[in-house]
């Protein structure tokens, strides 16, 4: 099938990601996707960080399999199952035990946008305080509660009413603005005009907001003022989370505990819905039902994230990552930003962004058209969808990278000579 002609009578306006990449996809191997006529493109999209550990992981895969060849349960409600309990008891072994941190796990319905709700809903139980904190360049989901902490125009004038009970306040970096200045004014002035919140909610590295990294003693000090204040700390693992970092939790580096952690993408390991929430003991009163949802018991995806789990350490993936990252941040800095000195770059792990708006916003739109020309799929964020963000699956082969990484080059120069 290559006519996209019933996608764009018969399906809502509102997709997306299908208009930049015009072709109908069929296959997909570790970082390589295939179209019905079986053109290659390289994905350093990784759907959206939900393909953690590759298109097909053999190894996830086989375990997925194996749970459908035997008539096993598929969705539980949150009934009691063996797939519920394997997943529990690996994560909190190989994951949680190891780093030393105690939580209690929520399974959520099956978004990322879910489980946000969970915690701003249960922060404000916990202190009953209405108000929360985000931050400037947030992306944290797009039902309400979550869409009202996220910053983007675009995403925020879809919501058709007042998004309300949020502060925002200036990022780490924020160009001339001193961030935790700013919120240390915010909480302590009695003039600032701001309630005290029931908690603080941020990325550790905002991916739609521009692949922005927060450094190791804004975190610290943000978690201090938490403490200092008795307001919750959420961090949002949804996107950053899962290893792409370079560690499970994008947090250890800056050797923080969070309240609350959310995570989803790809801790189903293999790109299914799931979505957890992670929560400090002491925290964990929703009473029953409070928080519920039809697709938080499914099992497919207990089945993939126990696979995923035991995949990233019997891999040493976090080891892989960090090597694989200086691949990345070498080719950029000595391939990338000598093509023209206005070009910025940022980035950990396996998410990287170039900063195009000193040139022109629109140029990174123009990569990312070019790069799909030339057989790579990838994508834009940040302020004016000027940033080109590079995230490949952290499984990619070196030589897959570099030739992905080359593409990019290519089309970075093909946009600026039109």
């Amino acid at each position: 099938m290559t006519d996209i002609s019933v996608f764009e009578e018969k399906e809502s306006q509102v997709r997306s990601y299908c208009r930049k990449y015009p072709v109908v996809f069929d296959r997909a191997v570790n970082a390589l996707l295939f179209d019905s006529e079986g053109n290659r493109y390289i994905d350093f999209l990784d759907a959206a960080g939900s393909m953690n550990y590759g298109h097909n992981n053999p190894e996830i895969k086989k375990a997925v399999l194996d749970y459908l060849s035997d008539d096993r349960i598929i969705n539980a409600l949150d009934m009691y199952t063996v797939a519920k309990a394997e997943f529990i008891e690996t994560f909190n072994r190989d994951i949680l035990a190891p780093r030393g941190l105690d939580y209690k796990t929520m399974f959520c319905g099956p978004t990322g946008t879910n489980a946000v709700e969970a915690a701003v809903k249960l922060a404000r139980k916990n202190t009953g305080r209405t108000e929360i904190i985000a931050f400037g360049g947030a992306f944290h989901g797009m039902t309400l509660g979550a869409l009202s902490l996220t910053t983007d125009r675009l995403s925020r004038e879809g919501a058709g009413l007042p998004l309300t009970n949020v502060t925002h306040v200036p990022y780490d970096m924020t160009p001339g603005l001193d961030s935790i200045r700013y919120l240390r004014w915010v909480l302590g002035d009695d003039h600032s005009g701001t309630d005290k919140p029931a908690a603080i909610i941020l990325e550790t590295i905002q991916a739609e907001g521009g692949i922005n990294v927060a450094s190791v003693s804004w975190l610290k000090e943000v978690r201090e003022i938490c403490d200092e204040q008795g307001i919750i700390m959420i961090v949002d693992d949804i996107q950053v989370g899962n290893g792409r970092s370079g560690d499970f939790f994008s947090f250890e580096r800056a050797g923080i505990v969070p309240d609350m952690v959310v995570l989803s993408k790809s801790i189903s390991g293999f790109g299914m819905p799931m979505s957890i929430l992670l929560i400090k003991p002491q925290l964990d009163i929703f009473r029953p039902a409070e928080h519920n949802g039809t697709f938080r018991g499914n099992q497919l995806s207990f089945v993939g994230g126990t696979a995923g789990i035991k995949f990233f350490v019997n891999h040493k993936l976090d080891k892989e990552v960090k090597r694989k990252a200086v691949i990345i941040e070498s080719f950029i800095k000595e391939q990338i930003m000598p093509i023209d000195p206005r070009l910025e770059y940022r980035g950990i792990g396996f998410i990287w962004g170039i900063d195009m708006n000193n040139i022109s916003p629109s140029l990174a739109l123009k990569c990312v058209h070019k790069a799909f020309e030339n057989g790579l799929i990838c994508e834009v964020a940040g302020r004016n969808d000027g940033v080109l963000k590079l995230m490949p699956a952290l499984t990619v082969e070196d030589s897959i990278l570099e030739e992905g990484l080359e593409i990019v080059r290519k089309s970075i120069i093909s946009a600026l000579d039109e």
